[in-house]
């Protein structure tokens, strides 16, 4: 039986009043029984007719290994309908998503009768699992330890092969770019596909890295898909660099059908870093960050406005951290570094003005002892602050705001890290905290903390047009008794509202989110 709750929040404290409501109303579907305790959600989609499919890697064994992807389907009424067990190991999985009624999950696998890097795909009706396989790219190679490398720190070019897959935001198309160096070898393709499988076109890229390796980050692709626009890190092969030194610069990189066009942001003392490709209303726009040295701290917000048919830069603008956000950050002004921050969404106003969204991300290790006497090295994954920008059409800003938070986790990070939504100009962030509230410094400065509970509230975020904060508790542990995977939501933007997976152990729900 489906619980609904329907909640009208007032601000916190009276340091948080600004005269309006968060109106936000929340449906728990019901808690059903898994098989398996250890799992990983990959996907999660929209079945075209208000459901939702949900794939997730799951693990068994006294040793957890892979052994396949259970796949959940729920109608419009958050109900569980059906269940399909695909037994798949082996292949690498890539992403997964929905296109007329059929479910596709790509993989990238090593071929050992063939020597091969293999791109597949698996596809099968979501009405009668039924999969098939059809092989979209094969490169030759040996095989390497990690050949899918898509961190954002720290990429190795001197493997042999490697390869990454980009989709564009709503995953009607995307990109392969394969890089195969042995010897006197260097080849570099791109790929790009529709969703439908069908290749669109293909471009060498080989000439262009003889001097530099890519290592790509996002994408946009114009309508008809006749032109790809592809940022990335383009690696300097042959130059000598201090400790503190970019070893890198950003690049954004047009493909059609004729060839490739090439434009670079740095000089005059700028560095770019982090920076999204953005289609809207015929205009070309990149908005990143940027810092004054070549090092890794931050010093602002990067704006740039583009001739999509040349590249020709016709806007560039720098917006330097506000004295509000380091504020925000560091309860003073100035004196500390802003580092490690990584793209997570872009949206905009009604009046065409851009709401940037990031996280400070970064990945940290350590030696520890295990139980049989051994050491094992521990990686740890560090989701900290968020930081929230407004610029307008010429590419100012018109406010930019942190919202301190610390989280760290070994293993899924679904659990970590946050979502977002924007609505008549409203930011909504939503984070999962086992604190029963953050510890309000002065002000508007306010700390999320991990918390040591086992289960987690749920908070919401306000940044209003004018960048001005309020929160709110919105569900509570007592009623979320299964942690939401907060940073894999299914968006609806017909209907303003979030979707999220909530899982603990043997135990799954649906929680429906809608912003009123």
């Amino acid at each position: 039986m489906k619980i609904r709750f329907i909640v009208f929040l007032a601000v916190f404290t009276a340091s948080f009043m600004y005269g309006q409501k968060m109106p936000i109303s929340y449906d728990f579907g019901e808690k059903y029984a898994d098989r398996y305790k250890y799992s990983n959600l990959v996907s999660i989609s929209e079945d075209g007719k208000g459901g939702t499919i949900l794939v997730r890697a799951y693990y068994t064994g006294m040793i957890l290994t892979p052994k396949g992807y259970f796949i959940e389907h729920y109608n419009e009424n958050l109900e569980l309908v059906s269940e399909y067990n695909y037994k798949l190991k082996g292949p690498d999985f890539i992403e997964g998503y929905v296109k007329n009624g059929q479910l596709y999950l790509l993989f990238l696998d090593y071929n050992l009768e063939t020597f091969s890097y293999d791109y597949v795909v698996h596809r099968s009706p979501i009405s009668d699992y039924r999969f098939t396989q059809e092989k979209l790219l094969s490169i030759k190679s040996d095989q390497v330890k990690q050949p899918y490398d898509r961190n954002y720190y720290n990429r190795n070019f001197s493997s042999g092969f490697t390869t990454t897959a980009l989709f564009n935001d709503d995953k009607s198309s995307f990109i392969i770019s394969t890089h195969y160096k042995k010897g006197k070898i260097n080849k570099h393709n791109i790929y790009v596909f529709s969703a439908s499988l069908k290749k669109i076109f293909e471009q060498d890229f080989s000439k262009e890295i003889e001097d530099k390796n890519y290592a790509f980050e996002n994408i946009a692709v114009s309508a008809n898909m006749d032109r790809v626009y592809i940022i990335g890190k383009a690696y300097f092969r042959k130059k000598r660099f201090t400790a503190l030194e970019r070893k890198f610069q950003y690049e954004l990189i047009m493909l059609t059908k004729q060839g490739t066009k090439t434009q670079t942001f740095d000089g005059s003392g700028k560095y770019s870093e982090a920076l999204k490709p953005i289609l809207r209303n015929g205009n070309l726009i990149c908005v990143g960050f940027y810092a004054d040295r070549k090092d890794n701290r931050y010093n602002g917000l990067g704006y740039f406005k583009l001739d999509p048919n040349t590249l020709e830069v016709q806007i560039k603008k720098y917006n330097p951290f506000s004295n509000q956000f380091m504020a925000d950050k560091f309860g003073k002004e100035d004196a500390e570094q802003v580092k490690n921050l990584v793209f997570k969404n872009v949206n905009f106003t009604k009046d065409d003005d851009i709401l940037f969204n990031a996280e400070e991300y970064f990945v940290t290790s350590s030696i520890q002892a295990n139980s049989s006497g051994g050491r094992l090295r521990v990686e740890r994954f560090h989701h900290n602050d968020i930081v929230s920008a407004k610029l307008n059409l010429k590419g100012e800003m018109v406010w930019a705001r942190n919202i301190n938070k610390s989280e760290v986790t070994q293993g899924d990070g679904a659990y970590a890290s946050y979502s977002s939504y924007t609505k008549n100009d409203n930011t909504y962030f939503f984070i999962s905290s086992a604190a029963e509230n953050p510890q309000l410094l002065n002000n508007e400065r306010i700390i999320f903390k991990q918390g040591m509970s086992r289960n987690r509230n749920v908070f919401v975020i306000q940044l209003d047009k004018h960048g001005k904060m309020s929160y709110e508790k919105i569900i509570d542990n007592k009623e979320a008794r299964l942690p939401l995977m907060v940073s894999k939501p299914l968006m609806d933007f017909n209907d303003n509202a979030l979707l999220f997976y909530a899982k603990r152990g043997t135990k799954k729900q649906l929680v429906n989110v809608s912003i009123n």
